[in-house]
């Protein structure tokens, strides 16, 4: 089988198939008459070109296969995230490297086996090495090198904080390789019964706001921070931290808040298995994991997160106030309070509505689903509970 794929990956085929169809139309007609000749060694390099692809692929998270972040190997671990990733980055060019020589030696054996020295070489530009660890392939276009690498850079820090999220919630974890809860139903107990006393333990509820500032413990920013000085230490975390910001191009709360669940949502083609809870403004945002849901997890939003949420608006809005006739505070603060006064009723008149239209019906309904019908299914049960996915009914699952 192998030496038929390394024909079929040769600059040959190509050749043959505008001559044997000039429309472009290759079907098993075309493909059929192809006059195959095999070649010695060509077969081992060919293993060897899967190999590479196959574990190139089984790096990223929405592989059938993907047991733990590359980034987070001991192979490539140094005394920071950047330095880190940087060793990372030359294991990358490395294997990009090596299968661009391997397909160079599969076209040399071919075009020698035809006898077609003089009409085609066996050179493979880097843009065509399709691994997408090499930048050149993954985004393409006329870019420089420093642009490939900046977009790279970024795409691994997205990646990091992707995995830390299915941490979060028990997908993953630091101390098992692969899916750890991947069933419907699945739970803190089934979590703990396989990694009985985990570095990073999972959330408990199933439910991590996502909001603009520090209003519970276990906000997703303040657990990713946690993540982050397990896996990297407490002495460079600052550092870390900064390198992951300025790979973002934003603070990580920024992110979170903005380009999270719409990478979230890229990541895995409009089907994603974390679905986020949203008010119509993005004043309250709670994120859960699909597969861990439960008939009362709304109840949960709603009671331990959402009115706990509102009772803080509440109490900031009295200390705004307080602020704003205080006879020790400057006419500046004065005017800061009353403005924050103003954003802080319109957010709380938001989430009310939202809890009376939306979020209190729901929880009383203990909705069930079920993960074969699949998120196109699943997902619009909830209504306008959940952040809407633009175009999440035009694909099958």
């Amino acid at each position: 089988m192998h030496d038929v794929l390394a024909f079929a990956n040769t600059k040959i085929v190509n050749r043959l198939l505008l001559a044997l169809s000039p429309t472009l139309d290759f079907h098993e007609g075309p493909v059929g008459r192809l006059p195959v000749k095999l070649a010695d060694g060509a077969g081992a390099l060919a293993q060897r070109c899967v190999e590479l692809a196959r574990l190139d692929w089984d790096g990223y998270e929405t592989s059938w296969d993907f047991t733990s972040l590359r980034l987070l190997s001991s192979d490539h671990g140094a005394e920071t995230l950047e330095a880190t990733y940087a060793r990372l980055r030359a294991h990358w060019r490395g294997m990009t490297d090596e299968l661009q020589r391997l397909e160079e030696e599969n076209n040399r054996i071919f075009i020698e086996a035809y006898g077609l020295q003089d009409e085609l070489t066996a050179a493979v530009p880097i843009e065509e090495i399709t691994l997408t660890c090499n930048p050149a392939h993954r985004y393409g276009g006329n870019k420089t090198e420093a642009e490939l690498e900046n977009l790279l850079r970024a795409d691994t820090m997205r990646e990091f904080v992707s995995y830390a999220v299915g941490c979060m919630f028990g997908r993953y974890g630091l101390d098992s390789p692969g899916l750890i809860l991947g069933s419907q139903g699945d739970g803190i107990e089934d979590y703990l019964n396989r990694v009985p006393d985990p570095t990073f333990p999972p959330d408990v509820d199933n439910v991590i706001p996502m909001l603009d500032g520090e209003w519970f413990p276990d906000d997703i920013t303040e657990r990713f921070r946690k993540f982050l000085r397990v896996t990297f230490g407490e002495a460079r975390f600052q550092e870390n931290l900064a390198f992951i910001e300025e790979a973002l191009g934003k603070k990580l709360r920024s992110y979170f808040l903005r380009d999270f669940y719409a990478d979230h949502i890229k990541r895995y083609k409009k089907r994603p298995i974390y679905w986020l809870f949203s008010s119509p403004k993005g004043t309250f945002n709670a994120l859960i994991y699909m597969h861990r849901y439960r008939p009362d997890t709304v109840s949960v939003v709603l009671n331990e997160y959402l009115r706990e949420f509102r009772n803080k608006l509440e109490g900031h809005r009295r200390a705004q106030e307080a602020l704003s006739i205080s006879g020790e505070a400057s006419p500046a603060q004065k005017t800061k309070a009353l403005k924050e006064i103003e954003t802080t009723s319109r957010q709380i008149e938001e989430i009310d509505a939202w809890e009376r239209d939306v979020l209190f019906p729901l929880a009383t309904q203990k909705i069930e689903i079920d993960l074969d019908d699949g998120v196109k299914a699943n997902y619009p049960k909830f209504g306008a509970a959940l952040k809407p996915i633009k175009g999440l009914g035009e694909a099958d699952d």
